[in-house]
């Protein structure tokens, strides 16, 4: 299984990558963790991504790119991958496929999760915290037992900025501008698998192996 996970905020991107990655035993690969592993191991190319990261720059492309393609030629993804946070962009996603064709290889399939954008919002503005030891919450869903006081350690339980309304309105427009493109890449190369993102995380697991089993 060689594998993309697309999704915008709140879909449960998490949650499906763990999931997958036991289920088909292949490694689940974010490019948050690929920067870090670099980095830490002062790679020539994590030393080229940390003078980016330092001055708080964006990664180019070309380097993004060389980092997954290196992560990519090693041992554990020779049955398969799962690749979450890449590509971002149609520039990235050409370089991945012709990085694949080089190998004789091509994506198995590109998950979409989608969740209507109502529910979404309702998801993430009504998600809470603990300060303490990280518990997570949810104001409808799964409350703590005192209204802001965690149910594990009695720490303070809290809404994160990015969880507010705004901020979450602008991920959700951001996300649409950068990975529509991207969608519409995979659409035409008939690589995209959508999967609805509602009615819990078994059902949308169970879904996303069924569409998968159909594909090999």
């Amino acid at each position: 299984m060689k594998l993309v996970l697309l999704g915008p905020p709140g879909a449960g991107k998490g949650t499906q990558a763990v999931k997958i990655a036991e289920k088909y035993q292949i490694p689940h690969i974010s490019t948050g963790d690929i920067f870090r592993a670099n980095v830490k191991q002062g790679t020539p190319l994590g030393v080229k991504a940390k003078a980016y990261m330092d001055k708080g720059e964006l990664v180019p492309d070309e380097l993004v790119v060389a980092l997954v393609e290196d992560r990519l030629g090693q041992p554990d993804c020779k049955d398969g991958f799962l690749l979450d946070g890449f590509p971002r962009t149609v520039f990235q996603a050409e370089k991945l496929d012709a990085y694949l064709k080089g190998r004789n290889d091509a994506l198995t399939a590109v998950i979409d999760l989608r969740v209507d954008e109502s529910e979404l919002m309702d998801r993430m503005i009504g998600r809470r915290v603990c300060r303490v030891c990280g518990a997570p919450y949810h104001i409808t869903n799964m409350p703590p037992k005192q209204e802001g006081v965690c149910d594990l350690c009695g720490g303070e339980v809290y809404q994160r900025a990015d969880d507010t309304e705004e901020t979450v309105k602008n991920r959700f427009a951001v996300y649409k501008e950068q990975t529509m493109p991207l969608v519409d890449y995979y659409e035409r190369s008939g690589a995209l698998m959508p999967v609805p993102g509602s009615g819990g995380p078994e059902k949308v697991f169970e879904t996303i192996v069924a569409d998968l089993s159909a594909k090999r």
